[in-house]
């Protein structure tokens, strides 16, 4: 009888594509130690054998139930959704299942999600807060390995994984003045959001190691094109010279375009403006379309993902470890030629 049909194993997998069983247990499973080109072997492999790992014959070997919990209280999912994205990425096809449970930004509501989690005897938890400021880390006993991610944990002993805010913020003011913006204003959001403050830092550092003083004092607001609007319009009553526009969301940055443009001013012609978040639905739908910081939501939930992968393996890591962000170029800021 062949072992496709009798119903493949792991230790077929792994003969097949001529590695040991540790290693294609953890290429099937999207550990980060595993080279790509044996990933690939092990992969095809699999498919080659109609392979179908046995959650329950794991879970009696290894004590694991193959399975993992994202908590979020992200309601829009406009973060949660990217890091998920990457999350099962890393997790691999099918190898690794998710249970997605929505805090709605409740206390109460999180505790009795976590027993439904633990209840299913998940493997590990990846926490997503709604906002990228530190919050309290779960009450009572998790039982688990427990990753935080965009949202770090207050506790240092815990594992965090977020976005850079202040990179963000240096990338912005940086790319303004490399295309030659010297007289620069600053528009950000809530000034209850650390990452509001963190990324006006970034700004302000960058700024100051180029010798440009910004034309006005950052201005706070909400995370709205309505407030956008209206302290672009400020901004220019005070500053007609103004030349660029740092925006602390994409929001920000279509209501400031917008303004500009009603004020006739050309965008990037007299004012440059730069976004943060990219947002694709906002910044790609602008007239014209949004320079903005992406924040590599995607890969900050694949790195969240084999943190976890580390954990439940027995070596936990603990603190924050920040992702850088990037750049991306659209006409807000460069005419197309």
């Amino acid at each position: 009888m062949t072992a496709k049909a009798r119903g493949a194993t792991l230790g077929d997998v792994a003969k097949l594509a001529g590695v040991s069983i540790a290693t294609a247990s953890k290429a099937l499973n999207g550990r980060a130690q595993v080279r790509d080109s044996t990933r690939e072997k092990v992969f095809r492999a699999a498919s080659a054998l109609d392979f179908v790992p046995n959650a329950l014959a794991r879970g009696l070997l290894f004590g694991q139930s193959g399975t993992v919990g994202l908590l979020t209280s992200d309601l829009e999912g406009r973060f949660s959704l990217p890091i998920m994205m990457g999350a099962e990425d890393a997790f691999g096809a099918g190898s690794t299942s998710v249970f997605l449970c929505d805090a709605r930004g409740d206390p109460i509501r999180e505790q009795h999600q976590l027993k439904a989690l633990l209840s299913r005897q998940v493997d590990g938890l990846i926490v997503v807060g709604a906002r990228p400021d530190p919050r309290e880390p779960l009450s009572g006993d998790a039982s688990v390995p427990v990753v935080y991610a965009y949202s770090p944990s207050t506790d240092p002993q815990d594992c965090s994984v977020t976005s850079d805010n202040v990179e963000s913020g240096r990338l912005a003011a940086e790319h303004l003045v490399a295309i030659g913006r010297g007289r620069i204003g600053i528009i950000t959001g809530d000034p209850s959001y650390g990452a509001a403050h963190d990324r006006v830092e970034g700004a302000l550092e960058a700024l100051a190691r180029a010798g440009v003083t910004p034309v006005a004092e950052p201005l706070f607001g909400s995370w709205s094109e309505g407030w956008g609007r209206g302290a672009a319009r400020a901004l220019l009553d005070q500053h007609p010279d103004v030349d660029g526009v740092i925006c602390g969301s994409d929001q920000i940055a279509r209501g400031a375009v917008d303004a500009l443009r009603e004020e006739g001013r050309s965008i990037p012609g007299d004012v440059a403006v730069v976004g943060h978040d990219n947002w694709e639905i906002l910044s790609t739908g602008s007239r014209p379309p949004l320079t903005t910081i992406d924040m590599n939501l995607q890969e900050l939930g694949r790195r969240a993902a084999n943190l976890l992968f580390d954990a439940i393996g027995g070596n936990p890591s603990h603190g924050v470890e920040k992702l850088p962000c990037r750049l991306v170029v659209r006409g807000s800021t460069l005419s197309t030629v």
